[in-house]
């Protein structure tokens, strides 16, 4: 299991060219993975990109980019640039997004999600593999286009997937899924055991399967569990986590958090190793002072 850090859990972005230090720090410490969510900040794709470009092994994904708002041909093109600059050490993490996000801020319809992204990984997984595309559906019609970017020899495509349809797809189509409120019953149970068997049954090899976790390394747990339901209070009132969240049978996200000293936290990550979680995620919430240095370097001692 790699072991990754999720860029803006602490709280919004820093400059960019901190950003880039940052991550050539993180690189120097062993950490394996850079996991970026593209929200309101940040061009995801673009940002790693240029990180890439200034580190030499470090793998770097999104976590995710949403499908509709970009054109399927043109998240691949971009995405074949992100893995050119970067010697294919890129990861290109896509996923639905929500309905207000879609829907009620951007103005797309999200009739049909699943839909959607089956004829959306239509078009880009061929497109990702260099092969030319001719599709036809009901959202997208594409023919004759087929990308050649020097240096991008390889592109995995994981999608956020945490229900049955979505993992079937994950699976199936693309290469795993890329998991975020998922605990670890959950995670054994449902997430792994929907995306093998869908990957198993189309004669894939074994998913790649990213799994999204708060963690912070402290003596304080009660208050470290605390602070990261204040910082992600936004989560349990999405419909797509609460689900995972009520599966797990916890109310908050410290329900599926690592919070605690060296052994839960060593506990913690050895489970989902041996489960088969193929990269771990965190999301290091500072929750009191030092916690974030504290838990970056526990991590890096861990692999």
């Amino acid at each position: 299991m790699k072991i990754g850090v999720v860029v803006g859990a602490d709280g919004g972005m820093p400059p960019i060219k901190e950003l880039v230090e940052w991550a050539q720090r993180i690189e120097a410490k062993g950490i394996q993975n850079i996991w970026m969510p593209n929200i309101f900040s940040y061009d995801a794709i673009s940002m790693l990109s240029l990180i890439g470009a200034a580190t030499s092994k470090i793998e770097l994904g999104t976590a995710v980019t949403p499908t509709y708002p970009r054109h399927p041909t043109a998240i691949a093109q971009q995405a074949l640039t992100a893995a050119a600059a970067c010697d294919n050490r890129f990861i290109l993490g896509i996923g639905l997004s929500h309905k207000i996000v879609i829907e009620d801020m951007l103005g797309f319809s999200y009739d049909k999600p699943a839909r959607h992204m089956r004829e959306y990984l239509s078009v880009l997984m061929p497109a990702v593999r260099g092969e030319q595309v001719n599709f036809d559906g009901d959202q997208y019609r594409v023919h004759g286009v087929q990308f050649d970017v020097p240096g991008a020899e390889k592109l995995p495509v994981v999608i956020a997937g945490l229900g049955p349809v979505m993992l079937k797809l994950a699976g199936e189509v693309a290469d795993g899924t890329s998991t975020w409120m998922v605990g670890p019953n959950t995670m054994e149970s449902h997430i792994l055991a929907n995306v093998r068997k869908a990957a198993s049954a189309a004669g894939k090899p074994d998913p790649q399967v990213v799994g999204g976790f708060p963690i912070v390394l402290t003596n304080k747990p009660d208050e470290a569990k605390d602070a990261i339901d204040k910082a992600l209070a936004i989560y349990p009132t999405l419909p797509s986590y609460k689900a995972m969240l009520d599966k797990e049978g916890v109310e908050q996200p410290s329900g599926i958090a690592m919070v605690g000293g060296e052994n839960v936290l060593r506990s913690g990550l050895q489970r989902l190793r041996d489960m088969g979680v193929t990269h771990f995620s965190a999301a290091i919430v500072p929750a009191d002072e030092g916690a974030y240095d504290r838990t970056l370097d526990f991590l890096a001692d861990f692999n």
